[in-house]
């Protein structure tokens, strides 16, 4: 029978001084002390029905002892009439050992407060509030490259972001900033080899979390971008991977404390490495809502730009390559349409060949999208090329062919233009929008009378059966 240490089941003295032993101790006493008058009983030849008593309870006991909550059997109490918590009763439930010790546990370093979206961030980054900068630190080194640097944030301290919060000397002794008054002297004393726990600064990588986590993707390592505010900041096309949305959702920010941890989570934890998901082989990460409509309206055969409003767009994409020859050329001026600026950001030799959801919700052409040679020919760009959770789109096809870190730099570059392009090319609906035609009414109402009438004759026609 497995006794376990008294490190698991210590005794505690209470205030009267009376000294209260552990329920697993009571329990094995229990087990002792009826063992004990079983063989006492059997070696002085005490009658059969007694002794089958006897092993009865330790039966009971022994059951006890390692469930107290088998059916059919009553539970062993304290004095005080609580059940006793026995070893699988440690193990199980939200409080036990794997999900309230091993799967959830309280940690430091760690921050926890509302998401709210920024469609300004990159796919990878997470905007954090300063107030969490300032608190959660990071511990760099002092070296001959860093210590101009470090020098002028020490100075800042620990209310002044970017400031540091301690400094910890070679021989172990850790110095509190908060209490130095003339923190240039510190500054001063500041030598390689030093240890400064710095605040969070722009670029740092943190892991970032949403409960339940239900898969893989549900930690991801984001670098920071430090922000006003007391929320933290998500851009809305990362929200599918942890199922998240912005209707007062909190989620948690935990950050690696040695070069191995923050190495490990750039290399396998990244937005971008958790792009493809396992579940169905597609992008998990994809444009959503307003991206959609965006680049449905921007890839609009109708939609052109002039030469100034594609040039602003390609800037704010990132695009540092030549700007193509406009497609539209006329008395009043040359043109560019939707479908150029959409083009330049795909790599220059991609092919490829889809059916866009707008052709598909309208019976239309198959097949209607053609990419050849990096260049929109014809189709619109929607759900099917862009879109989280669409497996053989445009996205996917780029990070199977070309990687993620291409795909990320792709989708990143597309959903900003398409937001800004949105943002001025409005979108709306009133009541003209939501309102039937006179025609779509008729058809309605005839509908329903052809329905009444049907039903009427199968009613008729089983009475006259009966």
């Amino acid at each position: 029978m497995p006794v376990p240490p008294v490190t698991v089941r210590p005794s505690i003295i209470l205030e009267t001084g009376i000294r209260s032993e552990d329920d697993l101790t009571h329990k094995m006493v229990d087990i002792i002390r009826v063992n004990q008058r079983l063989r006492e009983s059997k070696e002085a030849g005490t009658p059969p029905l007694i002794v089958q008593d006897l092993v009865d309870l330790l039966q009971y006991h022994t059951t006890t002892y390692f469930d107290n909550e088998v059916s059919g059997i009553p539970q062993a109490h304290h004095r005080s009439g609580r059940p006793l918590k026995t070893l699988t009763q440690r193990l199980k439930g939200k409080e036990g050992r794997f999900r309230g010790s091993l799967s959830g546990k309280r940690v430091d370093f760690s921050s926890r407060t509302v998401i709210s979206p920024d469609p300004n961030l990159d796919l990878g980054e997470v905007g954090v509030p300063t107030a969490v900068a300032t608190k959660l630190t990071i511990p760099e080194i002092v070296t001959e490259w860093n210590i101009e640097k470090l020098k002028k944030i020490v100075i800042n301290g620990p209310n002044i972001f970017p400031g540091v919060n301690y400094i910890v000397r070679p021989d172990g002794v850790k110095i509190r900033l908060d209490f130095v008054e003339d923190r240039s002297i510190i500054a001063d004393s500041l030598e390689i080899g030093y240890l400064v726990e710095r605040h969070l600064a722009d670029g740092d990588v943190v892991l970032f979390n949403r409960q339940p986590s239900l898969h893989q993707m549900s930690i991801m390592a984001h670098h920071v971008r430090v922000l006003p505010g007391k929320t933290f900041r998500l851009h809305p096309s990362v929200c599918p991977p942890y199922n998240a949305d912005f209707d007062g959702d909190e989620m948690n920010l935990h950050v690696p404390q040695s070069e191995e941890a923050r190495a490990e989570a750039i290399l396998l934890m990244r937005v971008q490495e958790q792009l493809i998901s396992p579940r169905f082989g597609g992008p998990i990460i994809g444009g959503l809502r307003d991206f959609i409509t965006g680049a449905y309206l921007l890839t609009k055969d109708d939609t052109t730009l002039t030469k100034q409003e594609f040039t602003n767009f390609a800037m704010l994409g990132g695009y540092d390559g030549e700007i193509p020859e406009p497609k539209i050329k006329n008395k009043n001026g040359s043109l560019y349409t939707g479908k150029q600026l959409f083009s330049i950001f795909l790599p220059s030799d991609f092919n490829l060949i889809l059916t866009s959801k707008w052709s598909k919700g309208t019976n239309g052409k198959r097949k209607d999208i053609v990419i050849k040679n990096g260049e929109l020919v014809s189709g619109v760009i929607d759900k099917s090329s862009i879109g989280a959770e669409e497996p053989e789109s445009v996205l996917h096809r780029i990070a199977k062919d070309y990687g993620n870190e291409k795909a990320k730099t792709f989708l990143n570059s597309i959903l900003i233009i398409i937001k800004q392009f949105i943002t001025n090319y409005g979108f709306s609906y009133g009541y003209s929008d939501l309102e039937l035609s006179d025609k779509d009414r008729e058809a309605i109402l005839t509908d329903l009378q052809e329905t009444y009438d049907k039903v009427g004759d199968i009613i008729s026609q089983k009475i006259r059966e009966l």
